[in-house]
């Protein structure tokens, strides 16, 4: 029987589900982070190996699957409030979407998919913006907020041909982890610049071009939110964050 967290499906139950959509969708993922990939991210591989991703699969961003996702990610977001700190105890949360909810030969029209499921799900949030938080997404103290949290959102999509560690199959998704988890394996410090300059290099090799721009550090000169949905040029942008908190 398919054992279920509440509405967060583990990683482990995703081969005991019947063969949809959602089964093709995690062997694509599988196949990009496994042991034969040379995928950048190598906490993304090691959990992964681990078998601590954690999924939600939306057929479509109706108000019912809007719900339902509120739900996940407070019961994600509760979990990792005991979070020990350590790398090897780290879920991932992967919010994947059907083909039916977007498809499109265009990474702007998957970024504007985002931003609008970020929106709705701020407007389900069940707890105030946290203090200290800009709500300002030109800030560099910005991030999106959840339930109390910070989190950093990986838009990943099909559109990407040229950056392809942000391509894990034919679906658009969602990899949020909380933001302080990359202060703790990752920070603006000596061992965090080491850990980031090797996955850069990872990602210049996987991708065959220079990291992109807005790659940084949460309270740099860079903004979180040019770092959610990145672009394939490797250039500045001048566009506005889409996203606006009232």
């Amino acid at each position: 029987m398919q054992r279920v967290s509440n509405r967060l499906i583990e990683q482990s139950d995703i081969e005991n589900m019947p063969n949809t959509w959602k089964k093709q969708a995690y062997r694509q993922i599988a196949k990009k982070l496994g042991p034969k990939s040379n995928f950048p991210c190598i906490f993304s591989k090691n959990a992964y190996k681990k078998g601590l991703l954690q999924f939600v699969f939306m057929e479509s961003i109706s108000h019912d699957q809007m719900e339902e996702l509120k739900v996940c990610l407070t019961e994600f977001i509760e979990a990792n409030k005991e979070w020990d700190h350590r790398i090897s105890t780290a879920k991932p949360l992967l919010i994947v979407f059907s083909t039916q909810a977007i498809k499109s030969e265009r990474l702007e029209d998957y970024h504007s998919f985002g931003w609008n499921v970020l929106r709705s799900i701020h407007a389900l949030d069940p707890s105030p913006w946290p203090h200290g938080v800009d709500k300002d997404p030109s800030s560099p103290n910005w991030s999106m907020c959840f339930n109390g949290m910070q989190l950093f959102i990986n838009m990943s999509c099909p559109a990407h041909k040229v950056r392809r560690s942000r391509n894990l199959g034919d679906h658009f998704i969602m990899v949020v982890n909380p933001r302080e988890r990359f202060d703790v394996v990752a920070g603006d410090n000596a061992k965090g610049h080491r850990v980031r300059d090797e996955i850069r290099g990872r990602i210049e090799i996987y991708d065959n071009c220079k990291p992109c721009k807005q790659l940084g550090y949460f309270g740099s000169d860079t903004m979180e939110w040019q770092q959610y949905g990145i672009i394939e040029e490797n250039k500045t942008r001048t566009s506005k964050c889409p996203y606006k908190i009232d």
